[in-house]
């Protein structure tokens, strides 16, 4: 599967208002993994930027005068996305600002939902933690992605952001990586050479601490598999 995470920066909040979009990123993975592709650009948005987005953004309006228009980038932009899942964090916003730009090319442009699936992380955050902020700061926190770098908000830092609050959020859909994939794709057999022990290995056992934490991570596990994951069935007792 192709997913394209995906953020936008605007001149302001309201679309309807004629704001404009002033970044576009996106990060690729393939199979849930990083592929390490990403698309990047700036945008002129032929207006003021408001205040608020200023401060938010720290991009200053001189900065996108010499930038391209969207027109410039729409076709390579297009085809970035082109029959991808995209994954945004509140879609209705960002989908919106790139609808109404394609809009602004002609009718033939269509919508991104001609094109892409949308999985929107606000609405899956919110299923998950009700009640609870689910802004991508809030997430980051709650699961643990370092945002240490995120002083105003970017683009690019915020598309890889998400895409790691993503992957936690749904890592009960993990596939383990232990580094046979290769082999596999080439049709080569992955040979594993006999262990011989020489003496008795030294047993570690976990503290409590860990313990708990590991029982933190079982019940994650087990939300995100709607009852009993497989590692709680295996550590349950046997019945007579």
């Amino acid at each position: 599967m192709r997913q394209i995470v995906l953020d936008t920066e605007t001149t302001g909040l309201e679309v309807r208002q004629g704001h404009r979009l002033i970044e576009i990123a996106c990060v690729e993975m393939i199979e849930r993994r990083p592929s390490g592709r990403h698309y990047q650009t700036y945008l002129n948005p032929d207006r003021a930027i408001d205040e608020g987005a200023r401060q938010v953004t720290g991009i200053e309006d001189e900065f996108l005068l010499d930038k391209p228009r969207f027109g410039d980038v729409v076709e390579e932009f297009l085809a970035f996305i082109d029959g991808a899942e995209l994954i945004i964090h509140n879609a209705t916003f960002d989908v919106g600002f790139l609808n109404a730009e394609l809009a602004r090319l002609g009718a033939s442009y269509g919508r991104i939902e001609d094109r892409c699936n949308v999985l929107d992380t606000l609405v899956m955050a919110r299923e998950r933690y009700p009640g609870q902020r689910n802004s991508l700061d809030a997430l980051c926190k709650r699961l643990g992605v370092d945002n240490s770098a995120r002083d105003l908000h970017g683009g690019l830092i915020d598309a890889q952001l998400l895409a790691e609050v993503y992957l936690s959020m749904t890592s009960g859909q993990v596939v383990l990586d232990l580094g046979f994939e290769g082999a596999q794709e080439q049709g080569a057999t992955v040979k594993l050479a006999p262990v011989v022990l020489d003496r008795r290995p030294r047993v570690l056992r976990a503290n409590e601490e860990e313990l708990v934490a590991h029982e933190r991570r079982l019940d994650a596990l087990d939300k995100n598999a709607g009852g009993a994951s497989v590692w709680r069935r295996d550590q349950a007792p046997a019945v007579n």
